[in-house]
Parts: C-alpha cells; structure tokens; sequence
C-alpha cells in the first residue's frame, strides 16, 4: 500500500515538473521569436523588396506594443 502511494505521489511531482519545464520552454521560445526571429523576417521582407507588406506588420506590432504597454 506505502509504495502504491510513493508511486503516485512520484507521478504526481514527476508531472508538476514536466508541466513547469513545457512552460518554462514555451515562454522562452517567445522570447526568442520576438527578439530574433520577427525582426530577421521583417528585415528580409524589406531586402526583398515586400515593403508594402513589412510596414503594416510594423505598425502594428507598434500598436500592440503600446497597447500591452499601457
């Protein structure tokens, strides 16, 4: 019965620290898009020649922030 117990006590730390880790990953790979990826296509788009498409997407991510911000 104590290890049937230990069993699923272990499960459910064991299930806790996953979840944490997947946040933990999730959140950190927002930061990365952010801060990397959004300004790398942004600037590839304004190179290519797609202007007319990488200025609306600045305006609003310009918006949202300031939004968030407030």
């Amino acid at each position: 019965m104590l290890t049937i117990f230990m069993m699923i006590m272990f499960f459910a730390v064991f299930g806790r620290l996953m979840g944490f880790a997947f946040r933990v990953g999730w959140d950190m790979l927002k930061i990365v898009a952010y801060l990397i990826f959004f300004p790398a296509i942004v600037l590839m788009m304004i190179f290519g020649g797609l202007l007319y498409l990488a200025l609306p997407m600045l305006i609003i991510a310009g918006i949202a922030t300031m939004a968030v911000r407030a």
